[in-house]
């Protein structure tokens, strides 16, 4: 019995991976959110309460999404092999636990915002395949059930290509585009390329990433559009061809996001290449009353930016380009929206295909909805690099520095003190502009022992960040950075 229970939980476990590889497979015809893994993990990622989704952002950092991921893969694991095991004894309890979870699927995928009846198919196509290699893998001997081996087989090779398949269909190669020259670009900043500080312009590659796409959209440029719809007199659908036509600008813009800790990484700088927003809503003739500008993703997400806030001048742009290179598709390829001096849940939407107008009252974006602030301008901030929490420098001069933010307000002193002493001006980097943050850095006489070390920075109006530690939600955190360290003789 021991045994028969075991070769029925690897029957049902080859059963569900079959359903996962067809699924897969047939969602890269009807669009990645209907994987039933993504669908699923997307309505589980909606449902979760807010200091859980914080606690995972601090806790798994970029690596988020794949920790959901996995944990709904080995939930599924689990439950498949208990079905298993019941099949051998009850073979209809089996076919019903199937249909149950191809049902719940489907449901899940229908619930996604912009999903049509094709949905569902992947779910439904994936249980009848699963239902069929529960059928081969059972064999009736007399008045009991038993596990075909060879059928347990088949069923994991068989979804172990069906998945194979739909990976690579899924991850074939970005197209790349021809980026013209920009029509100007914004003042470059200096680093002050000290050892262990941040550099001045973040790379691609460790741009921090915070978003709800389970899967990255892939969109094809050839069919992209965007649409400018809601209270305009002008709607407008545009091509990708139709916005890299026209007068590109770059800019460096410095980026944050509201769950960013104090002395959090949730923020970087980069220069962006793009076309002016204030423009392109220009055309399409706003409304009076119209108040907010809805960025939708393809996935569905959705920000409200104020519509103020595109036009009054600053560097509000739909960007194609970052850091000199067409948009890496986690960060938006090929368009997304960059408004300097928000947070990033209420500007800078990726993987753009809608920007509708409408008014604060009439709609609530998706983090608006679950609690966080309706008006999100980013507060000053500040923190230590170098030297790290719990580091052991030697005593005499100790390079302290790091990066200091405010924008749309710019950085005008950055102050550090040790012990809670005396505050010392810091030395700052050339500004970049109002929208980049500024890199600062203080030399001090270190002593043996230990020390603690604080640091503050003041917007170009001469107000100081606050002192009081405040957690992000809902409109940001607050609060002077400080780490300790141990100085050794």
């Amino acid at each position: 019995m021991p045994d028969m229970r075991s070769r029925g939980a690897l029957a049902g476990l080859a059963c569900a991976a079959l359903a996962l590889g067809v699924a897969e497979l047939v969602s890269v015809l009807t669009g990645p959110r209907t994987s039933p893994l993504v669908a699923v993990g997307g309505a589980v990622v909606d449902a979760t309460p807010e200091p859980v989704k914080e606690f995972a952002i601090r806790t798994f950092g970029a690596n988020d999404k794949n920790a959901l991921l996995l944990g709904t893969g080995l939930l599924l694991a689990a439950c498949a092999a208990v079905l298993g095991t019941l099949a051998v004894r009850r073979p209809l309890a089996g076919y019903a636990g199937l249909g149950l979870f191809g049902l719940l699927g489907a449901v899940a995928a229908l619930t996604r915002p912009g999903a049509g009846p094709a949905a569902a198919l992947p779910s439904l196509i994936g249980v009848v395949a699963a239902a069929g290699a529960l059928r081969f893998t059972l064999r009736s001997d007399g008045p009991q059930w038993r596990v075909d081996r060879r059928g347990v087989l088949i069923a994991f090779g068989a979804a172990a290509l069906a998945g194979l398949a739909g990976f690579r269909l899924a991850r074939r190669d970005q197209p790349v585009l021809a980026l013209p020259e920009p029509v100007s670009a914004g003042p470059a900043g200096t680093d002050m390329k000290l050892p262990e500080l941040t550099s001045f312009v973040t790379p691609n590659d460790t741009f921090y990433r915070v978003d709800t796409a389970l899967v990255i959209p892939r969109l094809d440029p050839g069919t992209y559009r965007l649409r400018i719809t809601g209270m305009v007199g002008r709607p407008l659908t545009l091509t990708l061809d139709d916005l890299l036509a026209r007068g590109l600008v770059e800019r460096e813009i410095t980026l944050t996001c509201v769950s960013n800790e104090v002395g959090g990484e949730l923020a970087g700088n980069a220069r962006w290449l793009g076309v002016p927003l204030r423009g392109l809503l220009g055309e399409a003739r706003p409304r009076a009353g119209a108040d907010q500008v809805v960025g939708r993703s393809a996935d569905g997400w959705t920000a409200g930016t104020p519509l103020a806030a595109c036009l009054d001048g600053r560097d509000a742009l739909l960007a194609v380009g970052m850091n000199g290179t067409q948009l890496p598709p986690e960060h938006g390829f090929p368009v997304r929206m960059i408004v300097p001096g928000l947070y990033g849940y209420v500007s800078a939407t990726k993987w753009l295909t809608e920007l509708e107008l409408s008014t604060f009252a009439a709609f609530d974006p998706y983090w608006v909805r679950r609690g966080w602030a309706e008006q999100a301008p980013i507060k000053t901030f500040s923190r230590i690099d170098t030297p790290r929490p719990f580091a052991r420098p030697r005593a005499g001069l100790v390079t302290v520095a790091g990066v200091a933010w405010a924008q749309r307000r710019g950085i005008s002193r950055v102050q550090v003190r040790a012990d809670g002493g005396a505050w010392q001006e810091a030395s700052l980097g050339t500004v970049g502009s109002i929208d980049t943050w500024r890199q600062w850095a203080w030399r001090w006489e270190a002593t043996p022992g230990r020390h603690t070390l604080e640091v503050r920075a003041a917007d170009t109006a001469g107000e100081f960040q606050p002192g009081e530690r405040r957690a992000p939600f809902p409109d940001g955190a607050t609060g002077w950075h400080a780490v300790v360290v141990m100085v050794s003789a």
